[in-house]
């Protein structure tokens, strides 16, 4: 029964009435609380528009949903929708920095919230990879499109934006790249921004998200005249085999588009460094999850109308579908600046959000104690982002955006579906804690998020079970080797 140890849940004290501003009482360095609500709904709102827009549409629309991807969507964003108010729920109750590792050990016990940490690593470190990956395509492409403007030669050669090793039929294939230099430079200069200080990095996402609304706003403003129906006929286009079209392409193009959405219980990580957990978290959870959705809804419409979903199938479908169109080449540029902008928040926000789990589960005592360390004059979990900075860089630089994307998704739904799952276990375990959000109809949108995202799950996981047990394999070694033994619960 050990492996089913919970930890002690005690109702967390508003932090307004008390809590030291600089530090703890030992004077131990501790994290900063200095976000607002409007930080919070920028944070979510940074990592959730990006990849699902300015990378991932086109490849859904044009292999597996058609115009029908709009559906796709709107069922990822349902699943995430229930899944968000459970989080909004737990955010306000145990306003810590371990998100669903934290809620999971505090309902499930220590191993399905270890299973779940290491899942996350999975949604945040390889999340920043696959980002990196697509920050990359566009890069070159502003290049290009800069170059033809001033008719200086710009173009970086092909072997220094390319993966060098690609997945086929399950094998690794060498493609004769050397390294994809742009991601790892665009990763390594945001790991250096998130290890400068959660409020610097708080304000530079601020104004990238910015940015990118106006751009995506300005896209779908003068698209609108180049609409033609007809790209919608047939919607949901006839089946042509397994999950290519029809209603199976439609859901496993929802599992795939999921991606989109997992930034915003990223807000949930900086809970620790919101100056008003208990009232601002449910605000930045659910408040950027209902902005984001609508704007996905928005644009996948927009692009399909614009421009035959088949020819989509691109590393930056935005940018190709204005090509298309001489009156609104020069919107191109102004797309791309917006997609390099708004993958560089998406890979901001994966970056503060992976190394503040390792610190809760450092301090739980599950990975060695280096992680749990905070730094005396930046006040960020400074160990944790080199680690997860190195390690985003090598995938960037050597592994290709597709295979990343759908290992990030799959771990990132088994997250939420424990976070789905816990909050019915806790009404009953703990009925006494207060809570400042509470999920309405609790039982039944905790069983219907947790089915939502599990049945998502599976359609991903069919085409990757290999990969995906693999990494379950390697966590499991690591905790019955490691962290059983050191858990802090031991004592």
């Amino acid at each position: 029964m050990s492996l089913f140890r919970t930890r002690p849940v005690e109702a967390f004290p508003h932090v307004d009435a008390g809590e030291p501003v600089e530090g703890s009482l030992e004077g131990e360095a501790t994290l900063k609380r200095v976000l607002s609500a409007r930080h919070l709904v920028a944070l979510g709102i940074g990592a959730v528009i990006g990849a699902g827009i300015f990378v991932l549409t086109g490849h859904a629309a044009a292999n597996h949903a058609g115009p029908a991807v709009v559906l796709s969507f709107v069922i990822a964003g349902f699943a995430c929708g229930l899944a968000g108010l459970c989080y909004a729920e737990f955010a306000s109750m145990l306003p810590v920095s371990g998100s669903a590792y934290s809620y999971a050990y505090a309902t499930l016990g220590e191993l399905v919230a270890w299973f779940i940490g290491w899942m996350l690593v999975l949604e945040y470190t390889f999340a920043a990879a696959t980002v990196s990956v697509g920050w990359s395509g566009y890069f070159t492409g502003l290049l290009e499109s800069i170059g033809s403007a001033t008719g200086v030669a710009l173009t970086l050669p092909a072997a220094l934006t390319s993966a060098p090793f690609d997945l086929v039929d399950g094998r690794v294939v060498a493609t004769g790249a050397i390294v994809n230099l742009p991601a790892v430079a665009i990763a390594t200069a945001i790991a250096a921004l998130c290890y400068r200080g959660i409020t610097q990095s708080a304000f530079v996402n601020s104004i990238i998200v910015l940015v990118k609304l106006v751009v995506i706003f300005m896209f779908m403003a003068f698209s609108l005249q180049f609409i033609d129906p007809d790209n919608w006929t047939p919607f949901i286009p006839e089946s042509q085999g397994p999950e290519r079209f029809g209603w199976e392409g439609v859901l496993r193009a929802a599992s795939i588009v999921f991606f989109a959405y997992i930034g915003f219980d990223a807000v949930s990580t900086a809970a620790q460094e919101a100056r008003n957990p208990q009232r601002d978290m449910p605000i930045g959870i659910l408040g950027s999850l209902a902005i984001c959705t609508l704007i996905y809804i928005a644009m996948s419409a927009v692009m399909t109308g614009i421009m035959p979903y088949t020819m989509l199938g691109t590393p930056k479908p935005v940018a190709t579908a204005l090509e298309t169109y001489p009156s609104l080449l020069w919107l191109k540029t102004l797309v791309e600046i917006g997609a390099i902008a708004g993958l560089s928040s998406v890979i901001l926000v994966m970056m503060v959000g992976q190394p503040r789990i390792f610190y809760s589960m450092s301090r739980d005592g599950l990975i060695p104690p280096m992680f749990g360390r905070v730094h005396p004059k930046h006040r960020t979990p400074h160990v944790g982002t080199v680690v997860v900075g190195i390690t985003a860089v090598t995938l960037a630089a050597l592994l290709p955006i597709g295979r990343l994307g759908e290992m990030v998704s799959m771990g990132t739904l088994l997250a939420f579906a424990t976070v789905c799952i816990g909050i019915p276990v806790l009404r009953r375990t703990r009925p006494d804690l207060p809570r400042a959000f509470r999920v309405p109809a609790a039982p039944v949108v905790g069983i219907l998020g947790a089915a939502a995202c599990l049945y998502l799950f599976w359609q991903s996981f069919k085409a990757n079970w290999h990969w995906m047990s693999g990494w379950i394999m390697i966590g499991l070694l690591i905790y019955f080797a490691y962290s059983r033994r050191h858990s802090k619960l031991n004592r």
